[in-house]
């Protein structure tokens, strides 16, 4: 409360300004000392606002502060406010706008002199002691008067040497101020000519870069094009791959060194259960359809860790056979990058083997047949003669030719036709007969004693179709 109390009554106006006069703070009752300024509106300017009689000894006041770094006094000011004239005593500090830096500045050195960047403005009505007298101020605001006193002309005098003074204060601080805003200029275009410079630098710096870039451009757009073609080449030939493996049937895994499946052909699904999922899982781990064959897995890490090439012929549950091959899976530059399983389809070459196989056998029998002493013979169950030997013409008579065309019932004789029909039905149910002692008739009539060997012919069914017998002479 004391303090407030004592600022109402003793507190004088001021402003704080930088040092071109724009204002950052107002105290106290400063309209007799400042108005408002005509034009757009912006930040104030105490030079700018300050009324007449104070806007000249201001500016110089303010400068000498700031180039001095010191306080700097006027008193005696006649300022024009409301229609009358008041004395102003005016004073420009220094002051720092941080208060510690300022205090903890070590005199003479450049940091106290850099501190102090704002100024206090304080502006106080003259006592009643140092006001002018009402007639000492008609005599210097009259410039002319046809009657005036010798005091009169002393007083004039005085109050214009005071002004010349304080005008030519002025223009030397504006002359100071234009010089030092002549150097700014003069700084500020030097600046600016090294920045233009700097900047044609640079400019000619990014049209290098753009034609580089351009460059590099036309560089990507072909590499682009190569490699889009060689996409489509790529895209090709994985079509044409997946194609031919699927048109050939031929079922294909491939596997990596861990034995995981990498891809397979849609013909190797009749062998092993694979589906899409499956890729990653390793190979022994899918549930095969082979008979008697469970070393997939094993057989390809041996190639793998050998690197010869393994084959091995399986049969699938359904009798098909395949042809298993293991090989090494090497890439352009003959690395090693897993294995090739393929199985290849070799149920009717298996056929023809064992037909060849039954053909030289019946060959061979042919020929033993043919050349065999005994009377041979083939009959259905009918008793139609299928086979006749040349044993069978020299033991009986009839040509092969002849006997082809016969029954088997006119080799027998008339008693014992009954016994041969009963051999018929024990060889019919496939039932094995011992080698038994019979007769049969020859073609000029003589009966001959013969033993008989019987045995059932039977198809792939299981079904007897004929009997072969062996008819050899006995004493």
């Amino acid at each position: 409360m004391t303090e407030r109390g004592l600022l109402q009554q003793y507190a004088l106006a001021g402003a704080l300004v930088n040092e071109g006069g724009d204002i950052l703070y107002l105290h106290g009752r400063t309209g007799l000392y400042l108005e408002p300024a005509p034009g757009e509106a912006g930040i104030d300017n105490i030079l700018k606002m300050a009324r007449e009689g104070l806007r000249r000894a201001l500016t110089t006041t303010l400068h000498k502060a700031a180039a001095h770094k010191e306080p700097v006094r006027h008193p005696g000011l006649r300022v024009e406010t409301n229609g009358d004239f008041t004395t102003v005593n005016l004073t420009v500090r220094p002051v720092a706008a941080d208060p510690d830096a300022a205090r903890s500045a070590v005199p003479g050195t450049a940091q106290a002199g850099a501190a102090p960047t704002l100024f206090l403005v304080i502006l106080e009505e003259a006592p009643a002691a140092d006001q002018i007298p009402p007639e000492k101020a008609a005599a210097v605001d009259a410039v002319e008067g046809a009657d005036e006193s010798a005091t009169d002309v002393d007083a004039r005098i005085a109050a214009l040497t005071q002004e010349l003074r304080a005008k030519e204060e002025y223009l030397q601080t504006s002359n100071e101020e234009l010089e030092t805003s002549n150097e700014e200029l003069k700084s500020s275009n030097e600046e600016m000519q090294s920045v233009n410079e700097e900047l044609q630098s640079t400019n000619e710096e990014l049209e290098t870069s753009k034609e580089e870039l351009q460059s590099v451009n036309e560089e990507l757009a072909t590499v682009n094009a190569e490699l889009q073609t060689k996409v489509a080449d790529l895209s090709r030939a994985n079509n044409d791959m997946n194609n031919l493996l699927s048109g050939t049937g031929i079922g294909t895994v491939f596997v990596d060194h861990q034995l995981r499946i990498l891809r397979f052909t849609p013909g190797v699904t009749r062998l092993m259960n694979l589906i899409l999922t499956d890729v990653g899982r390793p190979v022994g781990h899918v549930v095969s359809n082979l008979a008697g064959y469970d070393r997939l897995a094993d057989d390809a890490q041996a190639v793998l860790d050998s690197l010869v090439p393994k084959e091995v012929e399986v049969q699938t549950k359904a009798g098909a056979w395949y042809l298993l091959r293991i090989r090494p899976y090497r890439t352009l530059e003959n690395v090693i990058e897993g294995a090739v399983i393929t199985f290849v389809d070799v149920t009717e070459m298996k056929g023809m083997q064992e037909a060849l196989r039954e053909a030289n056998v019946l060959r061979r029998l042919a020929v033993v047949v043919r050349d065999a002493y005994d009377a041979i013979t083939v009959q259905d169950l009918e008793g139609r003669i299928l086979a006749w030997n040349p044993g069978a013409e020299r033991m009986y008579g009839w040509s092969e030719a002849e006997a082809l065309a016969m029954n088997i019932r006119g080799l027998l004789p008339e008693g014992l036709r009954e016994e041969a029909l009963a051999v018929v039905r024990h060889l019919a149910r496939a039932e094995v007969l011992e080698p038994y002692r019979t007769q049969r008739v020859a073609k000029d009539g003589r009966i001959v004693e013969v033993r008989l060997t019987a045995t059932a012919l039977v198809n792939e069914a299981g079904e007897v179709y004929g009997i072969a017998t062996t008819e050899r002479i006995t004493d």
